[in-house]
Order: structure tokens, then sequence, then C-alpha cells
């Protein structure tokens, strides 16, 4: 059982510091846009104040699903249930990727800005 909670504690972790960021970005009082993409430049953006705001929405919805999917593990890590949290990050962050792209980065690009 102990590994359980371990396990599941390791996925709150991860879990609060996506919501960390989320509360970084949106409290920022720096000019700088959040970044999404690990070691990639932001593009342009036409408004870093609600850019960021969304940036940080999207953050804590995938931490706070990221520790809802690890709430199996505490069934047990050889159980199926486990299983959801393996396929569910999969999903979530495809779900992230697709709603950065389709949704924050079309609101938020500056018009006239080909990057």
């Amino acid at each position: 059982m102990e590994g359980n909670v371990i396990g599941f504690a390791m996925v709150c972790v991860l879990g609060m510091m996506f919501i960390g960021w989320g509360v970084y970005a949106w409290f920022s009082k720096k000019p700088k846009p959040m970044g999404f993409w690990a070691n990639a430049e932001v593009f342009e953006v036409s408004d870093t104040k609600k850019y960021n705001r969304a940036v940080s929405k999207l953050f804590c919805v995938f931490g706070i699903v990221l520790i809802v999917l690890g709430i199996p593990l505490l069934a047990g890590q050889n159980s199926a249930w486990a299983m959801l949290l393996v396929v569910g990050v999969m999903a979530e962050s495809i779900a992230a990727m697709a709603v950065y792209t389709l949704v924050i980065e079309r609101k938020y690009k500056k018009k006239g800005d080909s990057n």
C-alpha cells in the first residue's frame, strides 16, 4: 500500500508544479509572455496580460486533471485502473497542445506575424 501512496504523491507533486506555473503566469507582472513550448520563443503577442491568463488557466486545468488521473494509483500500481493514468495523460497532453495551438495561439498572435 505504501508504494501506491508514493506513486500518487509523485503525481500530485507534478500536478502542483503545473498549478504553480499557472499561478505564476496569472500574477506575472513582467511584460514578457509565458512560454508554453519548451525551448521555443513565444510568438509576438497582441495582449500579453490576457495571453498569460489564458496560458495560466490551461496550466492549472492540466495540473488538476493530472492529479485526478492519478487517483487510480491508490488502488494499486498493478491494477487495471492504473492504465487510466497512462492513457489519460497522453490524451490530456494532446488536448492541451490542441487548445494552445487552435485557441490561444490564434486568439493572441499579433496580426501580420508570419511565424
